[in-house]
């Protein structure tokens, strides 16, 4: 299937392009090596509607479409992926919040997080429990009109940055996946408490951490949809979400090659530009190509699911976020060996691509689950 951007599209790439090009990579190298949040970059970055820009325009957003929310982003990665995954998961839960939230949260938070006065984030992981979703052990009580919530959530994203979150926890401990509630939560509330991680191999920019749920008082009108749904709710989102991680993956993809083109254009051995040689050439020619194939399934994908095709969705975003992770750090590797010993220091970006690549092949289902789903959509 092809697809041809529209000149709306185009104008939204050459954008976030220019952003990218201006404001980030001259400061991505220090992001990196300090793992500093860049709070600044991302209230910049909403002031052209690149955060959370699926957020409709009555709510303060952009309202873009699922395809120009890849290109956004798919470049910010491109100029560095771990201050364009700090960007682009500002947002985190607000999908949650504007699909099934009330209209009061719509209205109270929706905005603040489009034009990038605060950051969100979806607890959901634990420790012992990343994949399978189902098998959370948080859990949220009924007290009166509230809920009291106890539990511990591992690898959140912003999770010492955030205002908000959405809490997914059991609130019929027995029911497996019949029992989760997704719940609002302010993250400065009594009772949350959150330990930053540091020592991760990429995307250092981005904020992650553990958090713990001790005693944390939760109205009731907190609750995000329906009480014992929260599964199901969060079910509709992981197309989208797997579609995202494809384009973030492309993004790294694509950054890794222009990096290696840009170096085999400067540097000389045996009196000529290492692009001369015919194995240089053809490193070069296999990347592109890889990168070409993962962005047009990864369009595909976006395309299903704006078109809200739930079970093709599925299948395509799946296809497309383990094709695209699995080439981004293919062309990464290949993109450090065009550096040859200069891809393995700090000096240039081919080995920072090399590490921020890595986590696609996790986050958002590792590689293995997706293959699973593809397999579940094939038989």
């Amino acid at each position: 299937m092809a697809f041809t951007l529209s000149d709306e599209h185009e104008a939204i790439r050459e954008a976030v392009r220019e952003f990218g090009e201006n404001e980030i990579k001259p400061v991505a190298e220090e992001h990196d090596q300090e793992g500093k949040y860049p709070e600044d970059l991302r209230r910049k970055a909403a002031k052209y509607d690149f955060v959370a820009p699926s957020i409709p325009l009555e709510y303060g957003g952009a309202g873009m479409d699922k395809i120009a929310s890849t290109i956004v982003t798919e470049e910010l990665w491109r100029a560095d992926p771990g201050i364009g995954s700090a960007i682009g998961s500002a947002g985190f839960g607000s999908s949650m919040i504007m699909e099934f939230g009330d209209e009061w949260m719509k209205e109270e938070w929706l905005p603040k997080i489009a034009d990038g006065e605060i950051a969100s984030v979806s607890m959901i992981s634990e420790p012992a429990h990343g994949s399978n979703v189902a098998g959370i052990e948080t859990v949220a009580e009924k007290d009166g009109d509230e809920y009291v919530a106890n539990g511990n959530k591992m690898w959140i994203t912003n999770g010492t940055v955030a205002d908000i979150g959405v809490l997914m926890a059991k609130t019929s401990p027995g029911e497996g996946h019949k029992g989760i509630t997704a719940f609002l939560v302010e993250m400065d509330w009594d009772g949350i408490t959150t330990d930053k991680i540091d020592n991760k191999l990429g995307i250092r920019a981005s904020d992650l951490a553990e958090v713990v749920i001790d005693d944390v008082r939760i109205p009731e009108e907190n609750v995000i949809g329906e009480v014992d749904k929260g599964f199901y709710q969060l079910m509709e989102f992981f197309a989208a979400g797997r579609a995202n991680v494809a384009a973030q993956a492309v993004g790294a993809a694509q950054g890794a090659l222009d990096a290696a083109v840009e170096y085999a254009n400067e540097r000389e051995q045996f009196d000529q530009k290492i692009k001369e040689f015919q194995a240089i050439e053809h490193k070069i020619a296999e990347m592109a190509t890889k990168v070409e194939a993962a962005r047009s399934l990864t369009y595909r994908a976006a395309s299903q699911v704006e078109q809200n095709n739930q079970d093709v969705a599925a299948k395509y975003s799946s296809m497309a976020k383990l094709f695209a992770s699995e080439i981004s750090v293919e062309v990464a590797d290949e993109g450090i060996q065009v550096h040859g010993g200069s891809g393995y220091v700090t000096d240039y970006p081919a080995e920072r691509y090399y590490r921020d690549a890595r986590i696609t092949k996790i986050y958002e289902g590792t590689s293995e689950i997706q293959k699973n789903i593809i397999a579940d959509q094939i038989f």
